[in-house]
């Protein structure tokens, strides 16, 4: 069974993704169903029919602290063994499917949150930029949400990657997918004025844009807590997290009439559909304003 799941796993990383976080989800998954099955005596993947695949499934449902797993991660986990199937089905032999005719559960996808741009300014605008490390961390931010980056994308972010004169970053996202995004034209001198008065003071032997005042790259998590104590000292809302920028960038470039295609591009979404939740959010800000503004959505028509 490991040696099916360690092929299977190979498989994955060279023909799919090449990203070690996602390898490691479909590990995990693989690991608990083998666990469950060996707990039932089953020793192989092939003895396993539709009936102990759903009492496996049923299992995933109850954790361990009592609560009851969301349907986003039992689909999540669908996904992993009809994948993992569809391997031993194709280039194994393997002749069962015990997935066949299993639906996964509907799930009502979330709608982002995101800050409004009054909110992004006020973040941004009070730092004390006189102080070398208030001025990285306002760089750092401006570029989370100018640019619409992942957290580990800016942490991951050198100057090899930035063409100040052509104006864009070369990114690698998720499975180390490359994509170019722009940046306006006042950053040149944002990202020249930080690179003085901050990094070159202070990084030691990296490349890293955005460094610690140890002079090492930054880690996600310092950023996570850069954002929650900037938020604390402003009276931002203390849910704020980095991806919250993320979420801006692209509701409101849809907001002032952004190609929805070229958000996917700039956001480096592989699929359309997970880019167009933010339509989502553009339309409840839509609805809010019409029944705001307009004058019958708050005084009916007496017949």
């Amino acid at each position: 069974m490991n040696e099916l799941i360690d092929r299977f796993l190979q498989y994955i990383y060279h023909r799919h993704s090449q990203s070690e976080k996602t390898v490691d989800a479909y590990r995990r998954d693989l690991f608990q169903f083998r666990d469950y099955l060996l707990s039932q005596g089953i020793e192989s993947f092939e003895e396993v029919d539709r009936l102990v695949f759903m009492e496996f499934l049923a299992s995933c449902r109850e954790l361990p602290d009592g609560r009851v797993a969301k349907n986003a991660t039992i689909a999540r986990k669908l996904s992993t063994y009809r994948s993992f199937y569809h391997y031993l089905n194709e280039y194994i032999g393997i002749q069962t499917n015990p997935l066949v005719s299993i639906h996964s559960p509907k799930n009502t996808r979330k709608i982002p949150e995101f800050l409004f741009l009054s909110e992004i300014q006020y973040f941004l605008e009070t730092y004390d930029t006189s102080k070398p490390v208030k001025c990285r961390d306002q760089m750092l931010f401006t570029v989370l949400y100018a640019c619409g980056l992942r957290v580990q994308e800016i942490v991951n972010l050198t100057w090899e990657d930035i063409h100040l004169q052509e104006r864009f970053m070369r990114i690698r996202g998720k499975g180390d997918k490359e994509r170019l995004v722009p940046f306006y034209k006042d950053m040149i001198e944002q990202l020249r004025h930080y690179k003085l008065f901050f990094w070159e003071k202070t990084a030691k032997h990296t490349d890293a844009v955005f460094v610690s005042l140890r002079g090492k790259p930054m880690t996600t998590r310092a950023v996570q807590m850069l954002m929650r104590q900037h938020a604390e000292e402003i009276g931002i809302s203390n849910n704020l997290h980095p991806h919250m920028f993320r979420h801006s960038f692209a509701t409101h470039l849809l907001d002032n009439g952004a190609d929805i295609r070229i958000v996917q591009e700039l956001l480096g979404h592989s699929s359309l559909s997970t880019t167009q939740i933010y339509t989502h959010v553009s339309t409840k800000k839509l609805q809010k304003e019409y029944e705001k503004s307009h004058p019958l959505a708050n005084h009916s028509i007496k017949g």
